[in-house]
Formats: C-alpha cells, sequence, structure tokens
C-alpha cells in the first residue's frame, strides 16, 4: 500500500482473536488494507481532517447502537484503528461479536489522536455495519426456528472478496455455514442434474470420481427424492416445494431407512420459515443472509470535553 504509513503489526492479542475466529487473517489483513486504501489514495491524506484538526488533539469516540440486534465485526474495526494509528490508539470497551445490543448500548470505545480517529473512522462502520446486519438478520431466522430440529444455513451467495467475513457473521447471528467452496463439498444443482442426465446418474458420477467428498443433491419432485434415497443418497436439497410436500418428504425419508438430511431451500422467507421448520426438515438455507442483508445502524461519536 504505497504511500500509506500504516502500522504493522497489529497487536499481538488481536492477531490471535481475529486467527481464533478462523477468518483466514492474513487474507483479511490484505482486505483490510485495501479498503483503508480506498479512503487514502493520495498519499494517505484525509484533507477534511488535516485542515480543520490540530495535529496534536486528542479525542475519545464511542461505537454504539442505534437499533436493536446483535453485532459483529468489531474486531475488525479494532483492527481498522490498530493499523491507522498502531501504538496511539487505545481500543477498550468493546463487547464480544455475537452480544444482542439495544439501542443507545456502547460496543466499543476508542481514544487517541483526533486525526487518526476520523480517518479510520468510516472503513470501521463500513465493517462492523455490514457484519452486525448479517449477523442480525441471522438471529431473526434462529428466532423463528425456535423449537423445530431446524437450523439456518447460509449460502455461497456472498459479496466477492467477502465471504469468510459474512460466513464468520452468520456465525455470531447463530447460524451454520454451508460450503465455503467448490471444493469443500459436491453440490449437485439442476444444471448438473440436467448434464448428467438424472439425479442417479450425477450422485454416481460424484461418488465415482471423488469417492471421499460429501454429495449433496437438489430435487425438485418427490420422484426425485425416492431415486436418490433408493441410492443411499444422504443429503437432500428440496428446492421451491410446498410445505405439504416438504413433509411427505420428510415422511417418505423416515420411511426409507435411509439417515439422510433435508435442506429446504427457494422461496423461503422470514415469515414463512416457522411452518417451513415445523415440516420436520433438518436446514433451511437462505440466501438473503448475504446477498440482500440491511447494514445495522452503528454510530461512531466523539465525546465532548
Amino acid at each position: 500500500m504505497s504511500g500509506v504509513p500504516f502500522h504493522l503489526p497489529p497487536p499481538p492479542g488481536l492477531q490471535q482473536e481475529l486467527e481464533a475466529a478462523d477468518l483466514g487473517y492474513e487474507a483479511l489483513l490484505d482486505h483490510v488494507l485495501r479498503a483503508l486504501q480506498e479512503d487514502l489514495p493520495h498519499g494517505g491524506l484525509d484533507l477534511t481532517s488535516l485542515a480543520t484538526i490540530s495535529a496534536d488533539a486528542r479525542a475519545e469516540g464511542v461505537f454504539a447502537a442505534r437499533d436493536e440486534g446483535v453485532v459483529a465485526g468489531l474486531g475488525v474495526a479494532a483492527l481498522v484503528f490498530h493499523l491507522v494509528l498502531g501504538d496511539d490508539v487505545e481500543v477498550s470497551a468493546r463487547v464480544p461479536d455475537g452480544t444482542r445490543v439495544a439501542p443507545g448500548d456502547v460496543v466499543m470505545r476508542v481514544s487517541g489522536p483526533t486525526r487518526g480517529l476520523l480517518t479510520a473512522e468510516r472503513t470501521a462502520l463500513n465493517f462492523a455495519s455490514h457484519l452486525s446486519g448479517i449477523a442480525t438478520a441471522t438471529s431473526h431466522w434462529v428466532a423463528a426456528l425456535e423449537g423445530t430440529r431446524a437450523r439456518v444455513l447460509d449460502t455461497r451467495k456472498t459479496l466477492p472478496g467477502f465471504r469468510a467475513l459474512q460466513k464468520y457473521a452468520v456465525r455470531c447471528g447463530g447460524g451454520v455455514n454451508h460450503r465455503f467452496s467448490l471444493g469443500d463439498l459436491a453440490m449437485v444443482k439442476d444444471n448438473h442434474v440436467v448434464a448428467a442426465g438424472g439425479v442417479v446418474p450425477a450422485l454416481e458420477a460424484v461418488r465415482a470420481a471423488y469417492p471421499e467428498v460429501p454429495v449433496e443433491v437438489e430435487v425438485t419432485d418427490l420422484a426425485q427424492l425416492r431415486d436418490l434415497l433408493a441410492a443411499g443418497c444422504t443429503r437432500i436439497l428440496l428446492d421451491n416445494m410446498s410445505d405439504a410436500t416438504m413433509a411427505e418428504a420428510v415422511r417418505i425419508t423416515a420411511d426409507s431407512g435411509v439417515e439422510a438430511t433435508l435442506e429446504a431451500s427457494g422461496g423461503l422467507t422470514l415469515e414463512r420459515a416457522s411452518a417451513v421448520a415445523r415440516t420436520g426438515v433438518d436446514f433451511i438455507s437462505v440466501g438473503a443472509l448475504t446477498h440482500s442483508v440491511v447494514v445495522f445502524d452503528l454510530g461512531f461519536d466523539l465525546l465532548e470535553d
């Protein structure tokens, strides 16, 4: 990041925390540096702060929730401040990611040179607000599924470059991650079925090519479901089915003697979540957790003397 005097490495404790969160630390660090570079392309100059704030001014500011929800990405926000200000910033009172908050709750405090705090503010908010939005949305689905066996899954419908962070936010909200990449699990979708000549030929092709890899196959009707159960498929995705059809799919699977997990997908809304879960499916996958999230309203304000 030529021309921008970022401070590396961050504090060891923060680095260890982010590594433990399974975010891919080196990729995360590069991601955050690139985000800062978007705001600081001209030799690292924050023109407004340089013009309006004296070089020796220091301040304390707070991040506070302006709505009810679940926070995520505060460790990433802390990383932003450390990269901009190095040892000259103190981050305190940071609540753990996954904490449910109410309007007015302070979730993090930062103190240091005023110029640097304002330079880092927007990048820190962009990460934390976006990820908290995902965690909050996920928590709503978790609440809707309470009392049933179903768990909410995310998908690969993520912003390019944000997948690890977005899936982390889903976990903070109480959800479960589906596959991270095309190499984690063979997921046979409708186009694969067409290309292979049917659900069973597609399943057998994957088993022959990659016998150690788990396979999930999408079905659109109960005939395909029965065929897959007869072939011993243990992970099946029920695509765009009515609640009644999914309940029948659960019954057929139970009667088959095959210990298969069933995932509901397609056309699902939060209002419908409880009814879908009560059909007895194991998972409900929701692309909207990551592709249509509304950012969580976090604010950053300097404290007046």
